[in-house]
């Protein structure tokens, strides 16, 4: 396999495996409710969802570098069927409830292990000090566009889905199955894993909890990536900022829930481009900034800056509030793509191969974690005294946060330096 080769399959199993996620967002909430649920169940389910996620973030990691990437991926894709299909056919909030938890492990199964795949194939290609920058780049890019594909083609399918064939609010989770089903095939067929020893069931649930060990002893002694995992608890609290109180705002400035509704999925569609375009941008501002460390600390003050503008605007009405609050929105993920995309760079370079995903899930359970702070803080202090003071608060979070990528230590040589590996591979 050429490197080129690793990347085009790296970006085509980013974008499957959002895909599925973007197809059903636009559309979740109103099916639930549809269907008889009142806003604290769907609140709830929701929860089940982030809960499950950051409880299997990192057994799940473990087990990705326990086992190999493919098997992983794998059989993340497969849960991601099965439980967009049966939320197609929920009709009782337990129904939905499953859903959720068969959603939270599809997301903690799928939280590292493409990455870590392209990482430690093109570093068998090209060597450890393989230029990581360009190829994370394009692979957060392809999530991004896959995202904002997904959410337009989700809110947009329900008005061209026969209401006598099917209910025009489960198609979007339905064709999001089938997404998931593509991804499986793409996974088993075109990612090809280094060989590996048999391994018994039980080796593996031996390693697993010694390799996640391992990973958070990693994660708390390195210098850098302490500092990487206080940064993705920050992210965690400005997007639960975004995510809880954005579509409130847009159903006020629309008039009616339903074109709020509408308005949420073309100004996620806004954010998600802005994504992508962050991602691409990553290198380039790198490279202005001095390095990683300056790229980071740009995307978190423009990032922050773009918090900002949300809570300057709140008091606009009309096409304008609308307007402003779109632009905000998309400049926001800009700068919280290229932050994150470069934060991924320096957490890949500090750890070595069979460490790498179990610490990438340390990340996003971090960052899970801040979004269980903010959900339950912000709302509240929204509540009480308005959307506006919320988002500052939000701001001056990620704002500090720009703070952890000041005289940023160098790595320690985790990656630089022989471990112990989970697994034995070639190549």
């Amino acid at each position: 396999m050429t490197a080129r080769s690793a990347l085009r399959r790296y970006m085509l199993v980013s974008f499957l495996t959002w895909l599925p996620l973007g197809l059903m967002a636009a559309t979740m909430v109103l099916l639930m409710t549809a269907r008889g649920l009142g806003l604290a169940e769907v609140g709830l389910s929701v929860t089940v969802f982030s809960v499950v996620t950051a409880t299997l973030e990192l057994p799940t990691g473990g087990l990705a570098d326990v086992l190999g990437r493919r098997v992983v991926l794998a059989v993340s894709a497969a849960f991601t069927v099965a439980a967009l299909a049966l939320l197609a056919v929920s009709t009782t909030f337990w129904m939905f409830l499953i859903s959720g938890v068969l959603k939270g492990v599809a997301r903690a199964l799928s939280s590292g292990p493409a990455t870590s795949w392209y990482v430690d194939t093109l570093h068998g290609i090209e060597g450890s000090d393989a230029d990581l920058k360009p190829g994370l780049a394009r692979g957060g890019a392809m999530e991004s566009v896959a995202l904002c594909v997904g959410v337009l083609a989700g809110g947009g399918l329900p008005l061209l889905v026969p209401a006598q064939v099917i209910f025009p609010l489960a198609a979007p989770p339905l064709v999001g199955a089938t997404a998931a089903a593509v991804l499986l095939v793409v996974v088993v067929f075109a990612m090809p894993e280094p060989a590996h020893a048999r391994r018994s069931l039980a080796s593996v649930l031996r390693e697993v909890p010694a390799t996640v060990g391992a990973g958070i002893r990693l994660a708390a002694g390195a210098p850098v990536l302490r500092r990487m995992t206080a940064a993705a608890a920050a992210s965690g609290v400005v997007l639960i900022s975004i995510e809880l109180l954005t579509p409130g705002r847009l159903a006020e400035l629309a008039g009616t829930a339903e074109r709020g509704s509408l308005a949420y999925a073309v100004v996620s569609a806004l954010g998600f481009a802005g994504s992508a375009a962050g991602s691409a941008l990553a290198p380039r501002v790198a490279r202005l900034s001095g390095g990683s460390a300056g790229g980071a600390i740009a995307g978190t003050v423009l990032a922050a800056l773009s918090v900002g503008a949300l809570a300057a605007t709140a008091g606009l009405g009309g096409p304008a509030g609308l307007v402003s609050a779109g632009l905000a929105y998309m400049t926001l993920f800009v700068g919280l793509s290229v932050t994150g995309l470069l934060c991924l760079e320096m957490t890949h370079n500090a750890v070595s191969a069979a460490e790498r995903t179990t610490v990438t899930s340390t990340s996003s359970l971090s960052l899970q974690a801040g979004g269980v702070v903010a959900n339950l803080t912000l709302g509240a202090l929204a509540g009480q005294a308005g959307v506006a003071v919320a988002w500052i608060g939000a701001a001056l979070v990620v704002l500090a946060s720009a703070l952890l990528f000041v005289r940023m230590p160098a790595p320690t040589g985790s990656s630089r330096s022989p471990a112990p590996r989970a697994r034995s591979h070639s190549g």
